[in-house]
């Protein structure tokens, strides 16, 4: 069980996860926002294990030996069995719950952007538009599910600070991507650029919810 939380990301997925059911509680209870970060958890574990499991190769290579995978803790076997659990557990439990159909099909499409950066495009110019899209989302899906609109300064605001994460989250491995030819944006402007990307892209998502909100 610690290999599979391990193999999640489980720090990035404890900060979803903790963001979403305090967003839904601005429009459901305690427990039915619960029910919500519960149906995201399972989502970020299909996210965070389909990441591991085909950066193995990349990750043997480059020794991180912090990787469940790379250190013999979790067996690949195990982790495409669970995937698909996870995936079913993710669209069950939002259907079931607040999140209805509506915000299970934004859910899913939040999903399948993220797979999208896992399996192609986070070796791309087009690196940060998963992280846009996905957590962009997030908002439109638990208020959508409301029958309500999120406010615009909310949306553009998960937008802004999301792909901010994703500039300054590669920096650790920056160097490793370049030789690996794992080349999104970030590693494409390098550590200062992406540094300085990541401070404009925080500026301007306080500028905006001042001035929206």
């Amino acid at each position: 069980m610690k290999s599979l939380l391990k193999a999640s990301h489980f720090g990035p997925t404890v900060i979803v996860v903790t963001v979403t059911y305090l967003l839904a509680l601005s429009q459901y209870s305690a427990l039915s926002s619960l029910q919500i970060a519960v149906a995201i958890f399972a989502g970020q574990l299909v996210v965070g294990w389909s990441n591991d499991l085909m950066d193995y190769d990349l990750d043997s290579a480059a020794g991180r030996e912090k990787k469940p995978l790379v250190s013999g803790e979790l067996k690949i076997a195990t982790l495409r069995k669970a995937i698909p659990i996870a995936l079913f557990l993710a669209a069950v439990l939002s259907l079931i719950g607040p999140l209805g159909i509506k915000g299970t099909l934004i859910h899913l499409l939040g999903i399948l952007s993220a797979l999208a950066y896992n399996f192609k495009l986070k070796a791309t110019i087009f690196s940060p538009l998963p992280y846009a899209f996905s957590f962009g989302s997030l908002p439109w899906a638990v208020y959508l599910s409301n029958g309500e609109n999120p406010p615009l300064w909310l949306f553009l605001g998960f937008i802004l600070i999301s792909v901010a994460f994703h500039f300054l989250n590669v920096l650790k491995d920056l160097s490793w991507d370049i030789q690996q030819s794992v080349l999104g944006l970030p590693q494409r402007l390098g550590r200062t650029k992406s540094i300085t990307v990541a401070l404009v892209l925080v500026l301007l998502a306080i500028v905006e919810a001042i001035t929206l909100r």
